[in-house]
């Protein structure tokens, strides 16, 4: 298929960063336009950028100009690893304007109308982009800690309904973006606290778990309880959870529903999609972030220490790769999905007189299908 030109919100972040690594080469996508603030606006991506990551600059951004949030874009799709404190208006603007937002931030993750979407388990909820008053559309990844956890639960929730999550992460400094926590902080430390991250992971499940219900999302009824901590590991976000069933079920039955669950994208075989989504270990002293989050490629969720609870029902320790699943890779995936669904096209403008719930209508912007 002919690759689709694309642009990165926020190229010189860390999120930015790691979407330019995972989008080289990338079959669907080609990264064609970079922006930043203004203070990097007019210069070349290598002068502006900082680069951090494991492997060099590719030579197709490096010489991209620098454009900031003002300047007009080409690209019709636009991943978006923005700072929250910008990203809310930019990413209306791009959307008014006709663009397709693939967005990793958090401002609009709980709009009525835009889908939150891990598209193993609701790529259904894509069909909201139906519902919104832009001309393009906003698609949000969840939060990484939210990925995770929510991955964990989704098979036991289809299969015996789950009435409480307990959830303690262990979060690494990657997650705090570049230059992230003081090292006087972080080194031989831990910090229990990471500002709003608690009540994404209490909110944000409810909603992916939810129901489409015509314009809008039913949300889950499961309680949740969090609590974040920052911890002094680069890569890798480690959480204990204890969950709390609404039907009985053998330790057996947990694992097996969690070794054979999959999802939409294995069975499109998307370029991002992990083999196996989840990954249950058998050592008792695993998942371990040094040894074990670039498994699938850092896009799978891990899951180990399976056993019963004695205050819930049954307990597990679950690892996923913060940047890659939790981040850059969580909204390419997004997008591979909805090329092969048919609601992104080759870039090309494709009108669309009606949704599935009947309201007529005309998508004057770029891209904008369903088969």
């Amino acid at each position: 298929m002919e690759k689709c030109e694309v642009a990165i919100l926020g190229a010189t972040g860390t999120v930015g960063q790691k979407f330019i690594v995972l989008l080289h080469n990338h079959p669907f996508f080609e990264v064609k336009e970079v922006v930043a603030s203004d203070r990097s606006a007019d210069r070349l991506y290598s002068e502006a950028c900082r680069w951090k990551q494991s492997i060099p600059m590719p030579k197709s951004v490096a010489n991209l100009r620098v454009k900031d949030t003002s300047d007009t874009l080409e690209s019709s799709i636009l991943f978006s690893g923005l700072d929250s404190s910008v990203a809310g208006s930019a990413e209306e603007a791009y959307a008014n304007a006709g663009h397709i937002v693939i967005s990793n931030s958090m401002n609009h993750r709980m709009d009525r109308h835009v889908p939150l979407v891990i598209p193993e388990i609701n790529p259904d909820h894509l069909e909201l982009i139906y519902r919104q008053q832009y001309k393009g559309a906003i698609v949000t990844n969840p939060n990484c800690s939210t990925i995770f956890a929510t991955m964990a639960i989704a098979p036991l929730q289809k299969e015996f309904g789950v009435e409480a999550l307990v959830v303690t992460t262990l979060q690494a400094i990657s997650g705090a973006g570049y230059p992230g926590v003081p090292s006087l902080d972080i080194l031989g430390n831990v910090i229990p606290y990471i500002g709003g991250e608690e009540e994404k992971i209490e909110t944000e499940p409810l909603k992916i778990l939810g129901v489409l219900k015509d314009d809008h999302i039913e949300p889950a009824s499961i309680k949740i309880s969090a609590q974040c901590n920052r911890v002094p590991i680069y890569d890798g976000h480690t959480e204990t959870l204890s969950v709390k069933l609404k039907r009985k079920a053998r330790l057996e039955d947990i694992r097996r529903a969690l070794d054979n669950f999959y999802g939409l994208p294995q069975e499109l075989q998307l370029p991002s999609a992990p083999e196996k989504p989840i990954l249950v270990l058998d050592d008792q002293d695993r998942p371990q972030p040094a040894r074990d989050v670039w498994l699938q490629k850092g896009m799978a969720t891990l899951v180990g220490r399976l056993r019963e609870c004695p205050v819930l029902d049954y307990r597990m320790v679950i690892l996923g790769h913060n940047t890659v699943r939790g981040a850059a890779g969580a909204a390419i995936l997004n997008a591979e999905t909805m090329v092969r669904k048919g609601y992104l096209k080759n870039g090309n403008r494709v009108p669309k007189e009606s949704n599935h719930f009947g309201s007529h209508r005309v998508f004057k912007s770029a891209i904008l299908a369903k088969n």
